[in-house]
């Protein structure tokens, strides 16, 4: 055994700093991207936003000067010379008094002076469901310790409105008797709205039919004891067990079916967030052009002053040079990025584009077959970065907007050679469903007959999987009583 030196040449990729900052701009969202360069500007002083300048046109000038000399012949041809002061000794009370001027058609109303505006009128966004509770709830009784324990039960509701604690965790949390929790409890479930704070679907529609006044019912006698066959819309079972027609058994059908299952939702609201299309894609002169959208994204630039202090460097402290040359470089990477992320993105597009120019002119029924792969291929650039450029990016089309992996999809053969992307199938098969019978739904089987009669290789299991993909219930759940 012995020590000794030994130098070897070998190569090796390395994700530096500055590579995986690329790797990350690559990947985000228009909206994170603005994000991202708003933060880098504040950080780094060797950035600076170009101004975007408005530059008139002499076709505006020349308009401005043209109104503005019509404006002034009209004045001087009734009477009247220019003034800068023109219409400072117009009295506006008398012009938009009572008397001889219908505010409402003047744009100024105020019905009554002395009333203010009430709380309501001043609410900006709906109340959400604890809030509605909550004040029905301050309404509903004075005891502290009901109203701490409903405080409880209101805050462990979820979005259907569905109690998700039990009633030894209510007391526990509140440090209160089991009976008053379970006061608190029969209290909220008679609230609004009907069948809140229950704790499955039985307990559910059983609080609305009580509040409905049907108690001791058929109805009751169903969602009682008959729900897993309501479910499952084994009707003929339930009116056998029940010893009554298929027509008594509707009846009791009908009022079921105006019961809310999830009685929360009512309440439910959701943030919507516009999409904000990364790419247009429009049609000039009968061929598709792919456009960036870069509106809004700040257009970056270096500090002249900053440089020159850099170039200077004699005249600074090693410290603050070191400094500068750091956020010199980092500028410089920030804008090499994305000026990289655009180009990809670009390529990426219009290589999309080219091969769905079909889909573009008539439809998701001439959808292609696409991977990762043909386009990396076209583009000769690596899987992975095209994976990157499609994450959580869209693309307005004469067709709509899409997310750029709506275009990948796996393909199925048809008889006549050619191959039919999973997603027209799959809108095939919604389509049809759509406009079925609901009598006689189309069972797995003769959907996978119709798709065949239209020249699409397909097994049953694969039209299960996609109806389930399409969170469309089997047949048989589809079925409905129609007497």
């Amino acid at each position: 055994m012995d020590t000794k030196l030994d130098l070897r040449l070998t190569q090796r990729l390395i994700m530096t700093p500055q590579l995986q900052q690329a790797i990350k701009l690559l990947q985000l969202s228009k909206l994170e991207l603005e994000q991202t360069v708003q933060q880098a500007l504040l950080e780094n002083p060797f950035l600076d936003e170009t101004p975007v300048e408005t530059i008139e046109t002499e076709e505006d000038e020349a308009y401005k000067t043209v109104s503005t000399s019509e404006q002034a012949t009209a004045r001087e041809d009734e009477g009247g010379a220019l003034s800068p002061l023109d219409g400072e000794n117009l009295k506006w009370g008398e012009y938009l008094s009572d008397d001889g001027f219908d505010s409402k058609e003047g744009g100024y109303y105020k019905d009554n002076e002395d009333e203010g505006m009430t709380y309501d009128q001043m609410l900006t966004r709906p109340s959400s469901l604890s809030e509605h509770l909550s004040w029905q709830l301050n309404l509903a009784t004075s005891d502290e310790e009901i109203k701490k324990a409903g405080e409880i039960i209101i805050g462990n509701l979820d979005d259907n409105g569905y109690l998700q604690s039990t009633i030894e965790e209510i007391a526990a949390a509140g440090g209160g008797s089991r009976e008053k929790a379970i006061e608190a409890l029969n209290l909220i479930q008679q609230f609004d709205p009907p069948g809140i704070a229950a704790r499955d679907l039985r307990e559910c529609l059983l609080i609305q039919l009580s509040q409905l006044g049907v108690k001791g019912t058929i109805v009751e006698i169903i969602i009682a004891d008959h729900l897993a066959d309501f479910e499952r819309k084994r009707f003929a079972v339930i009116a056998r067990k029940l010893g009554i027609s298929l027509e008594d058994l509707s009846h009791a059908l009908k009022v079921i079916e105006r019961l809310e299952p999830k009685p929360g939702r009512l309440f439910y609201t959701s943030d919507n967030v516009a999409i904000i299309p990364d790419v247009f894609v429009v049609k000039h002169e009968g061929e598709y052009v792919v456009l960036l959208n870069d509106d809004g994204i700040p257009r970056l630039k270096l500090n002249p002053t900053y440089r020159r202090m850099l170039k200077g460097g004699n005249e600074i402290a090693d410290e603050a040079k070191g400094y500068l040359e750091e956020k010199f470089r980092s500028a410089i990477w920030m804008i090499r990025s994305i000026e990289q992320r655009n180009r990809t993105i670009y390529k990426v597009a219009q290589s999309i584009i080219k091969y769905q120019e079909e889909f573009l002119e008539m439809g998701i029924n001439n959808l292609k077959p696409l991977t990762l792969r043909e386009i990396a291929d076209d583009i000769n650039m690596h899987e992975s970065t095209v994976s990157r450029v499609t994450h959580n990016k869209y693309i307005c089309t004469p067709q709509g907007i899409f997310e750029l992996k709506y275009f990948f999809s796996s393909g199925l053969n048809t008889s006549d050679g050619n191959i039919c992307s999973s997603k027209s199938v799959r809108d095939m098969i919604n389509k049809l469903i759509t406009d079925e019978n609901h009598r006689k739904p189309f069972s797995d089987q003769q959907i996978m007959e119709y798709l065949k009669g239209q020249q699409i290789e397909i097994a049953r299991r694969t039209v299960a999987k996609y109806r389930k993909e399409l969170k469309i219930p089997s047949a048989s759940r589809r079925r409905k009583l129609l007497i």
